[in-house]
């Protein structure tokens, strides 16, 4: 078989590999360019593609206007951001900071038991005396543990200190996305051209599928994983809970990787029994039950279909995501992850559907080039 330099004059490959050089400099050199604002653009696309259908419906409600739809519905995630969501962030942030101090000075203690506990029924005493064992033995270890656990405390605080930057990058994004509604089937066209030269046969599947698998992401997973931390908050400032920011990103958090919100909720309402009397603490108990059990409701309703993307890609993308971008990645690593398992998926079962004839080429092209070596 001939190599390409005895097919080719001399000059002909230098400026072949010039030409590949500059290429691969230029696309190095746009990526170095556009890199802080990877994030940024990457959310941008998520929120477009997920609510592109709310956008599509008050497009159709206002005549066919999409500029003033596109302008409402900004405005509307724009309120979203700034408020509830600056609200939660911001409490979480000082519960942070607060932890990593404590941490930082070494000390870091747990509540002992409250007095009103022995006056429990049946249990209380004997409750009450274990609560303070547990309490001592536990207080006794943090003691130990502590100097080792002033690394996180560096940690935590830089965290912390990224959530201003998270805000504005949110803040950016739905700005972008506002701009890309108008624009969603000429984006789209482009990105099917873009398939259709990587995978011919299959571009409209995977754009399908991408699609799909976003909206049922964001909204079955993260949206319904917002509204439940934000409602999770609401309740924990009403029963005057400390840090209560910082437990409802908990929560966030337990719903975004498929554990659930009441390994939270269950301990706050047995300290809202032990702390409130019953006229507070029924209504929050039944509010939190609520809460609790949003997500079993929400999901099947949003989602549309099922989410075939395993819970541990889902924890790995909400890991990789942050450690990558801070707070924005929490929310475009599973996204992405997502995408990226669901695509490599369908490609798989379409290779195994389709049997691959040893010993001959599908493409003429390819043919004809091994002809002519």
């Amino acid at each position: 078989m001939k190599t390409l330099r005895s097919l080719l004059p001399a000059d002909a490959v230098i400026q072949f590999v010039i030409r590949l050089g500059l290429l691969a400099l230029l696309v190095l050199w746009t990526f170095l360019i556009i890199k802080p604002f990877i994030p940024i653009l990457t959310w941008s696309a998520v929120l477009a593609v997920a609510f592109y259908p709310a956008f599509s419906w008050l497009a159709k409600l206002l005549g066919g206007s999409p500029r003033t739809a596109a302008t409402i519905l900004t405005l509307v995630m724009l309120g979203i951001v700034i408020g509830p969501a600056a609200w939660l962030g911001l409490s979480a942030v000082d519960g942070i900071r607060e932890i990593a101090s404590q941490i930082g000075t070494g000390d870091l203690a747990l509540q002992s038991a409250p007095e009103q506990v022995k006056n429990w029924p049946l249990i209380g005493p004997q409750l009450y005396d274990f609560w303070n064992l547990a309490y001592t033995n536990i207080r006794a270890v943090l003691r130990e543990v502590t100097p080792y656990l002033k690394p996180l405390a560096g940690y935590m605080l830089s965290f912390a200190g990224s959530a201003g930057v998270g805000t504005l990058q949110f803040l950016l994004s739905v700005l972008v996305a506002g701009v890309l509604f108008p624009y969603g089937p000429q984006l789209a066209d482009a990105i099917r051209s873009f398939l259709f030269r990587i995978v011919p046969e299959q571009s409209e599947h995977f754009l399908e599928l991408s699609g799909a698998t976003i909206r049922a992401v964001s909204q079955g997973i993260i949206g319904v994983a917002i509204i439940q931390a934000l409602l999770a908050g609401i309740g924990f400032k009403l029963a005057a809970i400390p840090s209560a920011g910082l437990l409802a990103v908990i929560v966030l958090l337990l719903s975004i990787v498929q554990i659930g919100a009441a390994l939270v909720l269950i301990p706050v309402v047995i300290w809202i029994w032990m702390d409130k009397d019953v006229a507070m603490a029924l209504p929050l108990t039944l509010f939190f039950v609520i809460v609790g059990v949003l997500d079993n409701i929400l999901k099947p309703l949003v989602m549309g279909r099922g989410l075939t993307t395993p819970t541990i890609v889902i924890l790995i993308g909400v890991i990789g995501g942050t450690l990558a971008h801070g707070i924005i990645g929490l929310f475009i690593g599973p996204i992405i992850l997502a995408v990226a398992w669901e695509l490599a998926a369908a490609w798989i079962r379409i290779e195994r559907a389709v049997p691959a004839d040893v010993g001959k080429s599908t493409t003429p092209a390819i043919d004809a080039t091994l002809q002519h070596l």
